[in-house]
């Protein structure tokens, strides 16, 4: 099992970046272990390699990173449970779309623990729930709003960075940019969803799940990506 470490303070993006690249190099030495890390930040956004500059709508709101991870723009900060995920994929499967899929996975069979349903949407990285309490679109699908974001860097197959789940954060600093690029959807929280989860339920629900998604035998890799979930 990997190392779980949590910060109950909010933690200075730099702070974070330099701890995950120093574990990072340790794990690829074979001189730590791997980890999983659950904080929070200040309110920031954070700029993924595939971000476009049009997407940071109010540049001056809060702090901007440049992250290094894959996707685009997206926002940290108090009532989001942040998730840094450093392991090896040299043990684990050189996979990266596999990977990916198996961190949708854990969200969620986190999220099923309180019975949400979320979902992945093809193009769309991330998890969905949907929202038949809120109109329809122009096409008369039902609306969907992203819970979850993903994304992750890997060197020397060892991955950081990794996911950020929506507990109850400040739903509108979202506006400062276009989340992951995506415009025709919103995003949610737990407690928008009507639930009153505390950061501590969320925590206890993905130790719970973290094993069953990581650490058991399941589908090769191939048949993940081929299957839905």
């Amino acid at each position: 099992m990997p190392e779980w470490i949590q910060s109950d303070r909010l933690v200075p993006y730099e702070e974070a970046l330099a701890f995950m690249e120093d574990r990072v190099a340790k794990i690829a030495r074979g001189e730590a272990d791997e980890a999983i890390w659950l904080l929070e930040h200040p309110p920031l956004y954070t700029a993924g390699t595939s971000a476009r500059r049009e997407d940071l709508v109010d540049p001056d709101r809060f702090p901007v990173y440049a992250a290094g991870r894959g996707g685009q723009y997206t926002y940290h900060g108090p009532g989001q449970r942040v998730v840094y995920v450093m392991l090896d994929l040299n043990r684990r499967g050189r996979d990266v779309r596999c990977f990916v899929r198996d961190l949708e996975r854990w969200v969620i069979a986190a999220l099923a623990e309180f019975n949400v349903t979320g979902e992945i949407r093809p193009g769309r990285v991330g998890v969905w729930v949907s929202r038949p309490d809120r109109p329809r679109g122009p096409d008369g699908a039902i609306a969907e709003d992203k819970i979850a974001a993903i994304g992750v860097k890997l060197r020397r197959w060892v991955s950081f960075h990794g996911i950020s789940i929506n507990v109850e954060p400040d739903l509108s600093h979202f506006s400062g940019i276009v989340p992951c690029g995506i415009r025709d959807h919103g995003v949610t929280s737990l407690v928008d969803l009507g639930l009153p989860v505390a950061m501590a339920d969320l925590d206890a629900a993905l130790h719970r799940t973290f094993v069953a998604i990581f650490d058991t035998p399941r589908l090769s890799c191939e048949e993940l990506n081929n299957a839905t979930i």
